[in-house]
């Protein structure tokens, strides 16, 4: 050999796939957003009429998805930044960041409203009472956000894409809490003289509903940013494509970090013993390559070479 051998190039799908993640978020954000306007100037106009407090702690909470989902967003395109001299790891952990503070924003948000729709279950007048139509305005919201659940998810299965169907399972959250608010107006229709008293309780549930939310969403993502370890299946991939190269006898150690739109993969393959330094480079290379096609949220592959003896295991 006269000079060093060139990488194994990746090929273009690998980059046309993590292009593709950020594309279909954001197409899925600008629908996402559009149909959460609709439904909080539906929702408010409700309120306007009903002076209902569970549908005004929906139309809040569909606000706060608004905001969070614009600020993810743009936490998600920092992520997307390729690494540079002082991260050379890239930026992907911008993602799961964002992700953490949106969690503690709904957790405060859902206390807040909480203790205001507490403290104002034991106060209500007696002669206000709920209109028996308001129950219509979260109805409406609930289909929206099930119709809209239901084509984001469509999308997401046929383009492969976990990040879409996060999103879309948002859409899920949203019809569920528009829901319990539908309930406590129906109930409150029914019952009028406590319905001031029902359309509070209904509240105080949603609101507990978003600090749970919060503190699911804020565990995952603090998850990712302390590097835990990720699902099995993502081992078995790696395993599986770094075994189907050419010289690859077997793997011993793997460790995967994955959080946003990037993972790194470190791995010990095991080659046969007599191999020259530079066919067993030339293996690590294809490993390298074969792990970015299976999995093309791989940054980066470090790949340690061990000689291969049957009886080491």
């Amino acid at each position: 050999m006269t000079k060093f051998p060139k990488p194994v190039p990746i090929p273009d799908k690998v980059f046309k796939t993590r292009k593709n993640r950020i594309i279909q978020i954001t197409k899925s954000a600008k629908i996402g957003v559009s149909l959460r306007m609709g439904i909080i100037i539906l929702e408010l106009i409700g309120v306007y009429f009903t002076q209902s407090s569970a549908l005004f702690t929906d139309a809040m909470a569909s606000l706060t998805d608004v905001i969070s989902t614009i600020f993810l967003i743009f936490c998600i395109k920092l992520a997307q930044r390729p690494p540079d001299r002082d991260h050379p790891f890239g930026h992907g952990r911008y993602e799961p960041l964002g992700g953490l503070l949106l969690g503690l924003l709904l957790m405060v948000l859902g206390g807040v409203l909480f203790v205001q729709q507490l403290f104002g279950v034991g106060q209500e007048d007696s002669h206000q009472w709920i209109s028996p139509f308001a129950w219509i305005f979260p109805l409406v919201a609930v289909l929206l956000l099930e119709i809209s659940y239901r084509l984001v998810m469509k999308t997401a299965k046929e383009e492969d894409s976990p990040a879409l169907a996060a999103d879309a399972a948002h859409y899920r959250v949203d019809s569920i809490t528009s829901f319990m608010a539908m309930i406590a107006l129906i109930v409150a229709a029914y019952v009028p003289t406590w319905s001031v008293f029902i359309d509070h309780i209904g509240a105080v549930i949603i609101a507990i509903f978003m600090i749970i939310l919060g503190v699911h969403a804020s565990r995952k993502n603090f998850h990712q940013l302390m590097d835990r370890v990720p699902d099995l299946k993502f081992f078995d991939l790696v395993n599986e494509a770094a075994l189907n190269v050419r010289g690859v006898k077997g793997t011993e150690k793997i460790r995967i970090q994955s959080y946003g739109p990037d993972a790194h993969v470190d791995i010990d393959i095991e080659v046969e013993p007599q191999s020259s330094v530079e066919a067993a480079h030339k293996v690590s290379q294809k490993v390298r390559a074969e792990i970015q096609k299976a999995w093309p949220a791989v940054r980066d592959v470090t790949v340690h070479i061990e000689p291969y003896y049957a009886n080491d295991h």
